[in-house]
């Protein structure tokens, strides 16, 4: 084992870190939201299958899990009668580990009453743009010019992003014709993805020939996702196809935050997870305190979550989050 105690970033890097920590503490103050610290440790997992959450043992008989997020509890707190809330703190997810990934990061998420993710879209630029600026003032540093773009950020919807970087829209198009466009662009596929799986074609498309050409010249919008991506969005019918109501931000390729228009009914959320847990072969339990919040009344709302540790790197001009972290996982 090393004896290298250093912090893998620069002090001069973490005092600037802890001045924007406290910035958007206040942006969010004064935007009329406040904070909230939900547990750390959960009795209820991620529904996601593609996240892992760590595994707490607890006692003979349960199992505790490190949050992934503060959504579930967050939406507790919305449908007992908060309005807008925020929070800024650690979150942990397994297997995530790389220039842009730790297994403990800082993630920065809220949530608002009666706001739609449109709404949300108009917020996060603010909210990006105002703190480049404040990295600006604050150091010596000029964040990226695509962040500080005097045009607004670019917003395209999903089949536009790949009509443009792929060659062709994909929401109507059989899963078929999609294997075979990434074939056509030359997108080397794991033995493990099946010709059936359309999500997995369009998420590999996505990564491989969208992704990397996105928000270069400004931030970009991605929204209105396919609805078999929904998660915990809401699905709406756009046309011949449905719809999930949400987003995803990108800066030099890299994705900064995703946010959703939130489902609200309980019921669909349990269908939902019956499918993902059938789809992935996976034991998905079921998350009762969030479906009881739901069936009580969570209200309509719209929630975003934002990776701090990305956005502060990106505005420094970092080639990784270990630039602007004390001690990431490998010298933990």
């Amino acid at each position: 084992m090393s004896t290298d105690f250093r912090p893998s970033a620069s002090l001069e890097v973490l005092r600037l870190r802890a001045k924007l920590l406290a910035f958007a503490r206040h942006f969010f103050d004064e935007s009329g939201y406040w904070e909230v610290d939900t547990p750390t440790l959960s009795h209820e997992r991620v529904i996601d299958p593609n996240i892992e959450p760590f595994i707490v043992p607890s006692s003979a008989n349960e199992q505790l899990f490190l949050q992934t997020s503060p959504e579930f509890a967050m939406k507790r707190l919305l449908a007992s009668g908060a309005d807008a809330i925020y929070q800024l703190g650690k979150v942990f997810r397994r297997g995530e580990l790389g220039r842009l990934h730790n297994p403990e990061f800082t993630m920065l998420e809220w949530y608002r009453i009666g706001d739609t993710h449109h709404e949300q879209m108009n917020f996060v630029e603010k909210f990006v743009t105002a703190f480049a600026r404040e990295v600006e003032r604050q150091s010596s540093v000029t964040p990226l010019s695509s962040i500080l773009s005097p045009q607004s950020f670019e917003r395209l919807t999903y089949d536009q992003s790949f009509e443009r970087h792929a060659g062709s829209k994909v929401l109507t198009r059989p899963t078929g014709e999609i294997v075979a466009t990434a074939r056509r662009l030359g997108v080397s596929a794991p033995e493990s993805l099946l010709p059936n799986d359309r999500d997995g074609w369009l998420n590999l498309l996505l990564a491989e020939r969208v992704e990397p050409h996105l928000g270069h010249d400004r931030p970009t919008f991605v929204y209105d996702y396919p609805a078999s991506q929904a998660a915990l969005a809401r699905v709406r019918v756009a046309g011949p196809v449905s719809v999930a109501e949400r987003f995803e931000l990108y800066v030099s390729g890299i994705e900064l935050c995703n946010g959703y228009h939130e489902l609200t009914d309980a019921n669909t959320l349990r269908a939902r997870i019956r499918h993902e847990a059938s789809a992935s072969e996976q034991d998905i339990p079921e998350p009762t305190r969030l479906l009881a919040a739901m069936e009580q009344g969570l209200p309509a709302c719209s929630g975003v979550a934002l990776g701090f540790d990305r956005l502060l790197m990106l505005c420094l001009g970092a080639d990784s989050i270990r630039q602007v972290t004390p001690f990431p996982f490998e010298i933990a």
